[in-house]
């Protein structure tokens, strides 16, 4: 009898899934070693960038993190200007789908300060176009919130002052392509784009803290007084650097668009004015340093106006007598430096204002500096007028600069708006001597003591300085009715630290200023206010117990002064 047998089969068909689920459990451990190989190579490789690879880090992995355009902050790392990712909003008129009209109504309530016309002309054009090139969030939200395809967001770098306005001549601005144009901006374009140097930020010498001092002071006399405008410098008298400077009227270089281009002159450095009286100690310090004057009780007439080729000089509140030196600059009295200039000698005014560079462009580390208006004939009368501030015309930076050698100990540096740190500052050169130096801070001291300078008086402080009340020049002579008020002053005075310039343009005299244009009553009480709020800020605290010490002057003074 024939048996069929199926045993063997079923023992084979075991066998081979066992060998599958094998096979299968092999390759699955096989893949599993893999993995935890190629995970313990990316860990390695990992450790192996962090510890050791300095070089390709920077260059590659670490670029990202490193801006487009250096960062700029002030002297404590405040930032002034940083480099962001930030929308624009762009049309290609060849991809809208909708109504033009009905786009431009839209775009319209989105912005409000572009014409529908405008919007029209970008919407029909031939070829894409910005429709906004620095947009906020909400903006960008709100045109795509329309639908239509033919809208794009491109991302771009951007350039945010994120204190709007605040020293904004000093950092300038950049154009679309991300190039500065001006100010700090256009002065160190390449430093701010190169690749060895861009990671780092740039350290200015401003202290943003001073700078909000000194323009928020300003500006509050410009808009009290009915300015044109006004133009303010703190700077160190020993280093040169710049602490805080500011022109007014000033504008935002985030909204560039739509502003008045003349806003962004800044008068500091670019505009030129007649600084009348502040000129003056100049002159008697350069006497005293020439041997003319050798004595403070030495007396000048200032009887009557000085008749000279054909000119008459006068005193704007005639004293009607004779002054001593230190009546001189307490009356500011045209009449007597204009006799002290007359002795010095055109060389001698000549060398004075060419060693206080007043002869070329302010120096400071920026482009806008404007180039003096120089005199054409260093006659006689020219001596005698450019004593007390007539005849020559510089910026405010100029006038900075020349306090700052007069009460530093006579050497005059070049200011910078770079922190120098650790650097120690430039070496310069002797304009005055230390003596002469040390006299001048006695004389600056009893202006404000006793002379024009009252209200520049600071409790503490020790403010030495002078005031200047210039008339404009105009066609036919010199114009009565506009006036270029400026203090320029320092403090303290038994140790000057900084020297604090304020000029306002044509103020009026109105009830904030008890009817008064000159800068006695206009520009010193902006300097008594910015040394009261600033001076703690730079370290220098009011402290009623000291003085410079005007004993052997006093006893020749015989009135107190009126302003010039």
């Amino acid at each position: 009898m024939n048996t069929l047998v199926v045993r063997p089969a079923r023992v084979r068909t075991a066998g081979v899934r066992q060998q599958i689920l094998l096979t299968a459990q092999q390759r699955l451990m096989i893949l599993m070693l893999l993995f935890m190989a190629a995970f313990f190579l990316v860990s390695v490789r990992l450790v192996y960038f962090a510890l050791f690879d300095t070089g390709s880090g920077r260059g590659q992995g670490a670029s990202t993190f490193v801006p487009a355009r250096a960062d700029i902050v002030d002297r404590n790392g405040v930032p002034l200007a940083r480099t962001i990712d930030g929308y624009s909003i762009r049309v290609v008129p060849e991809k809208l789908l909708n109504d033009r009209n009905y786009l431009a109504d839209e775009l319209v309530k989105i912005f409000p300060d572009t014409s529908r016309t405008e919007f029209l002309a970008k919407l029909n054009g031939p070829r894409p176009t910005y429709i906004r090139r620095r947009a906020l969030p909400d903006q960008v939200a709100a045109v795509n919130a329309i639908g239509d395809v033919g809208f794009d967001f491109p991302r771009e770098k951007e350039r945010l002052y994120p204190q709007l306005s605040l020293a904004a001549h000093v950092l300038g601005f950049t154009n679309a392509e991300g190039h500065g144009i001006t100010g700090v901006e256009g002065a160190f374009d390449k430093r701010l784009i190169d690749d060895a140097t861009r990671a780092d930020p740039l350290a200015l010498s401003i202290d943003a803290r001073v700078q909000g001092v000194l323009e928020s002071e300003l500006g509050n006399a410009v808009t009290n007084l009915e300015a044109l405008g006004g133009a303010g410098i703190i700077l160190d008298v020993h280093t040169g650097e710049v602490l805080a400077m500011t022109s007014l009227p000033t504008y935002n270089p985030n909204k560039l668009l739509g502003s008045d281009p003349a806003t962004r002159r800044n008068a500091v450095t670019y505009n030129l004015y007649e600084l009348g009286s502040t000129f003056k100690p100049l002159t008697v310090a350069a006497a005293i340093d020439a041997g003319t004057v050798t004595s403070m009780a030495r007396r000048y007439d200032a009887t009557e106006p000085l008749a000279i080729a054909g000119f008459r000089i006068r005193d704007s509140h005639p004293s009607r007598r004779w002054l001593n030196v230190p009546e001189t600059l307490i009356h500011s009295s045209n009449i007597t430096t204009a006799r002290i200039a007359d002795e010095l000698g055109r060389e001698n005014m000549e060398k004075l204002f060419r060693d206080l560079a007043f002869d070329g462009r302010p120096e400071i580390n920026i482009s806008e500096r404007a180039f003096p208006l120089w005199p054409k004939d260093w006659g006689r009368l020219t001596t005698m007028t450019t004593s007390y501030g007539h005849g020559i015309a510089v910026t405010p930076l100029h006038l900075a600069n020349a306090y700052a050698t007069l009460v530093n100990g006579g050497i005059y540096r070049p200011a910078t708006l770079t922190k120098l740190g650790d650097k120690a500052p430039p070496k310069g050169r002797r304009v005055f001597k230390a003596a002469t130096s040390a006299r001048m801070r006695q004389l600056l001291r009893l202006i404000v003591s006793d002379g024009t300078g009252k209200q520049a008086e600071a409790p503490g402080f020790r403010v030495g300085g002078k005031t200047g009340s210039a008339e404009k020049p105009g066609v036919g002579g010199y114009r009565r009715s506009s006036v270029v008020a400026t203090f320029a002053a320092a403090f303290p005075m038994d140790n000057p630290r900084y020297v604090v310039v304020a000029m306002i343009d044509e103020p009026k005299g109105n009830a904030y200023s008890s009817g008064q244009r000159t800068a006695g009553w206009t520009a010193a009480p902006v300097v008594r206010k910015v040394v009261t709020r600033a001076g703690p800020m730079l370290g220098v605290y009011p402290d009623e117990s000291r003085d410079v010490d005007v004993s052997e002057l006093t006893p020749l003074l015989w009135r107190n002064g009126e302003d010039q």
